[in-house]
């Protein structure tokens, strides 16, 4: 699987532009701030349909245009497919070969994409959001029905929350809710505890090669969820606390990860060597995850990540992306490294315009 092109109009700092890419690597090279991220976030999109920088679609039309507009064109297996996202200041349109999606959740599995940037380089030192949006938006891309489990959860939370905020003591009306947050709830901790689990076995095979066998990295799913019935026992228990606070305090909203490297929680007590590689062996670990759920390659969206690994973490990673379409932006890149990387493409990248350097 890989992007063959992309055309953009009036997204973020791009005017109007179609860019061919090289099937292997696409080595994109500029200044901070021309729009080497914004490209690869128009290439994010088509997994998706959402950035992995904003959550606001209003953001990726450039100023002063009433409309942004990406197209991309995927091959896998001699088979393309043309992905269209329209968005809109009232909302955004997704085709597919030209079929407008009813639905967002109906754009997956056309095109899986793992973006790998120095934000994810920190997830394990940063606080559980950061490890949970991990697991989310990985699920997500390989199980539709998480994407829509998951949507419904955020909703009625935020519909709850609401009503904590407002003083609302209607306990029959927070059963309807409870029933719901227990009923979506449980799902999605039933699916993430699956996700780690092989997540587990593929990140630390990967982590003990890094580490030439003297570490052994283990992830384990932190949740207070059990069951459905205990669940909406806990929300009626905590009914009047999560009142005096405002919010929701039980559920996998509040949910983490546990990461040990020999025994040791490297969140609190790990070097920052040692919280660096297990993020790349999680990172990497997201292509295999995919490739065994869904048969197919992910498409490798490297942000300016090259720079912050040493050495060695550089050249197993380059290493492990050889039989993947990969993406990379840098503001420039050592001769020694980018002797290692495959055939590809070259592309400088100045105010959101990208020339192909021959």
């Amino acid at each position: 699987m890989y992007f063959s092109r992309v055309k953009l109009d009036n997204f973020r700092n791009y005017g109007s532009q179609t860019i061919d890419f090289h099937e292997k690597l696409n080595l994109f090279l500029g200044h901070n701030a021309q729009g080497k991220t914004n490209l690869l976030e128009s290439l994010f999109v088509m997994s998706l349909g959402k950035s992995f920088r904003t959550n606001k679609d209003s953001d990726m039309i450039s100023f002063g245009s009433p409309y942004a507009r990406v197209v991309a064109d995927v091959i896998e297996n001699n088979e393309e497919t043309e992905i269209e996202i329209q968005y809109k200041p009232e909302g955004k349109i997704i085709k597919v070969n030209g079929i407008k999606m009813a639905r967002a959740v109906d754009l997956l599995e056309n095109v899986y994409v793992v973006i790998f940037s120095p934000d994810d380089l920190r997830i394990i030192k940063d606080g559980p959001e950061s490890r949970r949006r991990f697991l989310d938006r990985e699920l997500c891309q390989i199980k539709p029905v998480y994407y829509s489990d998951l949507g419904n959860y955020k909703k009625v939370l935020k519909q709850r929350n609401t009503l904590l905020r407002e003083n609302n003591k209607d306990k029959t009306l927070f059963s309807v809710f409870d029933e719901s947050l227990a009923d979506y709830g449980v799902r999605i901790v039933n699916e993430r505890k699956r996700f780690v689990e092989r997540l587990q076995e593929i990140s630390g095979k990967i982590h003990n090669d890094i580490s030439t066998g003297s570490e052994f990295l283990t992830i384990d799913y932190e949740t207070d969820v059990t069951d459905k019935d205990e669940y909406r026992y806990i929300l009626e228990k905590n009914f009047e606390k999560d009142i005096y606070k405002g919010h929701t305090g039980f559920g996998p909203h509040k949910d983490d990860l546990k990461i040990e490297i020999n025994g040791v929680d490297i969140r609190v007590f790990g070097s920052q060597g040692q919280q660096r590689t297990a993020a790349l062996s999680m990172k990497l670990a997201e292509i295999g995850l995919i490739k065994q759920e869904t048969g197919s390659d992910a498409i490798l969206l490297l942000d300016d990540v090259l720079s912050e690994l040493d050495a060695n973490r550089q050249r197993f990673l380059i290493e492990s992306m050889k039989d993947v379409q990969v993406f990379i932006t840098a503001t420039d890149i050592d001769p020694n490294v980018k002797g290692l990387l495959p055939e590809g493409y070259e592309f400088s990248i100045e105010k959101g315009i990208a020339k192909l350097l021959t």
